[in-house]
């Protein structure tokens, strides 16, 4: 699993816009979460840490995958 620490999500469409622009992403077999009170998301699959950063910073949020 990859966890994903985003900023500036503020609303149940703000986690929506995520949760589909990182099942996007190719090597993303599953989007198990993205949590706006967390800050985060949790995907699984072998995506590379750049590409998940880049979906979610092209919507306008601050990524930085820790794990």
């Amino acid at each position: 699993m990859t966890r994903i620490h985003i900023t500036g999500m503020s609303c149940g469409h703000c986690e929506a816009s995520v949760e589909k622009a990182l099942t996007n992403v190719p090597g993303v077999d599953q989007v198990v979460r993205v949590d706006r009170q967390r800050e985060e998301a949790v995907v699984e699959g072998p995506a590379a840490a750049q590409a998940l950063e880049e979906a979610i910073i092209r919507l306008g949020f601050q990524a930085k995958v820790t794990e």
